[in-house]
């Protein structure tokens, strides 16, 4: 613990430092070919795992079973000769869903008999219906429109919070990362896509704006007065992108700490709860929420904050004074005789 505290100390105070900004070339391209291959996946594995309430099919849920595991659920469905897609999952403690596509009456007869005879129960007990894929339309329209009008209403507040629309430009370019990353790793791996997985994914674009915004508070208050020269020790004397790279830095520790907090009851819910209870729907909520928070940890570091400085970085006045702090640097004049210079030049114009 004390090796952690050391650590943190010598990143807030500058004496270690992660290369954020002055590699942002490299993170960015990274990013850029992350996001390329997360768009790749989906046409190449031919969409996503979608689940029956995007889809339609044929549910069945099975209640009050002494022994919940699946696999007696997936042999009752083989069994009937039905040999297109299945999904059987134990939803709840004792409680056994089975989901199909859609079925006619008499495969659906012959389905809950198997259930009925697999897990010892009386035919009420099953419970069957069909599911319309409209519902999943509506509600992937309404997702869509939700997401456009949240990250317009976050890019307007983070503008004005911030009052410079690249903090905002570059938030967005974190979001929009976190977004695509996420979408990617469903794909990739195929886990299935459900309403609860969308509440937990657009719950995720929250957290990032919420580390993003630590960050770049601790950006503004390090580059205030940087530009200017009114900027105090031991601040001044430093180019204006290292000093967003030291608040990206002085954060980092708090960044991992919160992902870690975050991550550890997302975890307890993941791991322990959907395994010992059986809770489904927690299982999906929780598992956007797991990958999303990791991307957007590593989006807001390696993301928002080399945007940031790279819009900023083309502004003549950033460039002049990265310039000057890079050749003080390599002359080996520190900020301490940077500033007592200017203060000598100060007391002369006087």
């Amino acid at each position: 613990m004390s090796r952690f505290a050391d650590f943190g100390n010598d990143l807030y105070s500058g004496r270690k430092s992660f290369p954020f900004v002055p590699r942002r070339r490299l993170w960015l391209s990274i990013a850029a070919v992350l996001v390329v291959i997360s768009a790749l996946i989906p046409v190449v594995r031919g969409g996503f795992n979608l689940g029956i309430d995007f889809t339609g099919g044929s549910e069945f849920v099975v209640s009050d079973v002494s022994d919940a595991s699946v696999e007696p659920g997936e042999q009752a469905v083989a069994d009937t000769g039905h040999d297109g897609q299945s999904t059987v999952t134990n939803i709840a403690p004792g409680t056994v869903r089975v989901q199909t596509e859609q079925l006619d009456d008499d495969k659906t007869l012959a389905v809950r008999d198997a259930l009925v005879q697999a897990y010892d129960v009386s035919e009420d007990q099953v419970a069957s219906n069909f599911v319309g894929p409209t519902w999943g339309a509506g509600i992937s329209q309404q997702m869509i429109r939700g997401l456009a009008i949240f990250l317009g209403l976050t890019a307007i507040m983070m503008a004005l919070y911030f009052r410079t629309w690249k903090m905002s430009l570059a938030s967005m370019a974190g979001v929009f990362v976190t977004v695509a990353l996420t979408v990617g790793t469903y794909s990739l791996i195929g886990f299935e896509v459900t309403p609860s997985a969308i509440i937990g994914f657009l719950t995720v674009l929250s957290y990032s704006l919420y580390d993003t915004v630590v960050v770049f508070d601790k950006v503004r208050e390090n580059t205030k007065g940087v530009l200017d020269g009114t900027a105090p020790q031991p601040r001044a004397g430093k180019g204006f992108s290292d000093q967003i790279n030291l608040a990206a830095n002085q954060t980092l520790v708090r960044s991992i700490n919160t992902s870690v907090v975050g991550l550890l009851p997302v975890g307890a819910i993941l791991f322990i709860g959907a395994a010992l209870l059986g809770a489904g729907t927690l299982k999906d909520l929780a598992l956007a929420q797991f990958v999303g928070i990791v991307w957007g940890t590593l989006a807001t570091l390696f993301v928002a904050t080399p945007v940031y400085a790279a819009l900023r970085g083309m502004e003549p006045a950033v460039r002049k004074q990265d310039r000057e702090a890079a050749d003080r640097a390599a002359r080996g004049d520190g900020p301490d005789r940077a500033v007592s210079g200017r203060g000598r030049s100060g007391a002369s114009t006087a």
